[in-house]
């Protein structure tokens, strides 16, 4: 497999250059996960570095947007140190399809979780009778799509473990209210391109322009114990709350309101709020961890001896 660095002594001055550099830290604390990721679903080092060299060719193709298309392989050679035979290679290669469209479920399930018309007098999410005028499930599902049928909506949200379905009484209601398909491994995997993916684009973009580009803060704190930390989370809990609840009506007021003036909606926003918490002293895994999950059904299987 072809190096995308060009010798053996690029890679040594690399490593001695690069490594007492912030951005060298950046980019080991940002791959770690990614390789733990990987490791997890069986996905090797040849596999990511294919991943890897892909984004960088495209990359430094889309910064030289008005560039001719002679010489395009050899500028994209000079610029990410990739020869001239993998970038011919790989940019004939078409780039996967990006989804910037929110699921329809979950669409469904933020109108039915921050709209008044839908809760009850506690502020919870009600109970909705599945056919019928509003407030009812049909009418719900019809206020994001008339494309897809109720029913078959009704369907994606029951398989996915965030509604269920009181057939006696014909009511629909949620089983969670927070957008979270773990019964849907291929979704949590484009949730974590998309949320990380575009957190990651705002950080980026802050430090290679003004600082000021997107908003992009966290709070950190230590020395905290195991009680405090539960403590913290119904809190934060509440508070991204009641963020949704604001601007999940704002927004739809919004593209309401573009849509009326006839104004270009080619823009698009994400909104979110992250917590994430870890030991501050060194551990070893245990070795269950250390089993990638693909592995785990079967380990789990076997019989104590």
């Amino acid at each position: 497999m072809p190096d995308s660095i060009t010798s053996k002594t690029d890679v040594a001055a690399c490593n001695i250059n690069c490594e007492d550099t912030a951005l060298f830290r950046a980019l080991s604390r940002l791959l770690v996960p990614i390789a733990r990721l990987c490791l997890a679903n069986g996905i090797t080092f040849a596999t990511a570095d294919e991943v890897l060299k892909r984004a960088f060719v495209q990359e430094a193709n889309a910064l030289q947007p008005g560039a001719p298309e002679h010489g395009k392989v050899s500028r994209i050679s000079t610029a990410t140190g990739i020869n001239r035979r993998e970038v011919t290679r790989l940019t004939k290669l078409e780039a996967p399809e990006r989804a910037t469209k929110q699921p329809l479920a979950a669409e469904i399930l933020a109108r039915w979780t921050t709209d008044h018309a839908y809760r009850n007098p506690d502020g919870e999410p009600s109970a909705l009778s599945r056919l019928g005028p509003a407030p009812s499930f049909e009418a719900l599902a019809q206020t994001i799509t008339r494309d897809v049928h109720p029913r078959s909506m009704l369907d994606e949200l029951i398989r996915l473990d965030l509604v269920s379905h009181d057939k006696s009484l014909d009511l629909v209601s949620l089983t969670r209210n927070d957008f979270v398909p773990r019964s849907d491994v291929l979704q949590m995997l484009d949730f974590l391109g998309d949320n990380v993916g575009d957190h990651l684009n705002a950080a980026i973009a802050n430090i290679l322009h003004d600082g000021n580009s997107h908003l992009e803060q966290a709070v950190f704190a230590d020395e905290l114990s195991a009680e405090s930390l539960e403590a913290l989370r119904p809190l934060v809990i509440a508070h991204w709350k009641a963020l949704r609840e604001n601007m999940v009506p704002a927004i739809t007021t919004l593209i309401e309101a573009d849509k009326f003036a006839g104004r270009k909606q080619d823009q698009r926003v994400r909104i979110g709020l992250y917590t994430f918490a870890d030991s501050t002293t060194e551990s070893k895994p245990s070795k269950k961890d250390q089993v990638p999950r693909r592995f785990r059904k079967s380990a789990s299987k076997e019989k104590p001896t």
